[in-house]
């Protein structure tokens, strides 16, 4: 048996679900990494930090997953764009060249990249195509921390206003100055009237945890087939389809799970942990993770 010499696992309470050491330890064997593994701990924001102080220098990162993509931002400093201006990481990478006892660490924020990719790479494959009239307005569902992430990602997919939907409004009218800092224009409504929404709306972000957007999926039910012209990023991906996705498509409309945004905002993670360049990633590793995700979903 190889010895392990290199580590990386993701942390979060609960991650008994998380799909994530598959993803990762598929990509190592693809990239011929025989000596590293990745695995998860269930850390919730108390014990974060012992953790990391405890990690030794075998450890090249982090994947972040609720509730701790605030909590490990004191820890380090942000490594890109996204990280610096949400304040939000689900990525840190340890850089222990400075010999010192504790690494320095990076942080990334990854899922910006993982929405937008998950998205515009499900409609290049399934040849869906947004029309034009309501292409420029996107809603989110939900207003937590992957929100502020899918307001980003939104802000590079040409929209220019973004309804939020919220059982919470106050949490949701806190994100207005983020979208408006992209110059997009910005509503809240309440769950409710998401069905009379919809039906101007170009890309749909749900961020609400698994089940909590089944209310939603039966509100929705009552539309007519063929009333909705956006596409519908969920992302839980568990339980496979979602009922919101399986309305949805039901409707007559396209439809894309988490395990895409995972799957996208995951690989940008393996080439800052195993110091590979974005150029130098095996040809088509999307479709080799993409291959064993199917195998166990």
């Amino acid at each position: 048996m190889t010895e392990i010499r290199h580590r990386a696992a993701v942390l979060g309470k609960p991650i008994s679900h998380s799909l994530s050491p598959l993803i990762h330890n598929t990509a190592y064997k693809a990239m011929g990494l025989a000596d590293w593994f990745y695995d998860s701990h269930e850390i919730d924001e108390r014990s974060l930090a012992d953790f990391v102080g405890e990690l030794d220098s075998s450890w090249h990162g982090l994947s972040l997953t609720m509730p701790l993509k605030k909590t490990i931002m004191p820890m380090g400093e942000p490594a890109n764009r996204w990280a610096e201006k949400l304040g939000v990481a689900n990525t840190a990478v340890f850089d222990w060249s400075t010999g010192a006892p504790n690494p320095r660490i990076r942080l990334y924020n990854t899922d910006v990249a993982g929405i937008n990719l998950a998205l515009t790479n499900a409609m290049k494959r399934h040849h869906v195509s947004v029309p034009d009239e309501v292409r420029s307005n996107g809603l989110i569902i939900g207003s937590g921390s992957t929100a502020t992430s899918a307001i980003a990602a939104l802000s590079t997919m040409q929209v220019q206003h973004v309804t939020i939907a919220a059982r919470h409004p106050e949490k949701a009218h806190a994100l207005a100055p983020l979208a408006q800092s992209f110059g997009m224009s910005v509503d809240v409504i309440a769950m409710g009237q998401i069905p009379e929404a919809v039906p101007n709306i170009g890309i749909v972000i749900s961020t609400l945890p698994s089940r909590a957007a089944d209310s939603t999926a039966v509100q929705l039910e009552r539309l007519q087939k063929g009333s909705l012209p956006g596409v519908l990023l969920d992302v839980v991906y568990s339980p496979r389809p979602s009922e919101l996705i399986r309305v949805w498509r039901q409707l007559g409309a396209a439809a894309v799970g988490g395990e895409e945004m995972l799957l996208y905002q995951a690989i940008p993670q393996i080439a800052y942990m195993t110091g590979t360049d974005f150029d130098k990633l095996p040809p088509h590793l999307d479709s080799t993770i993409r291959a064993a995700l199917e195998e166990v979903l």
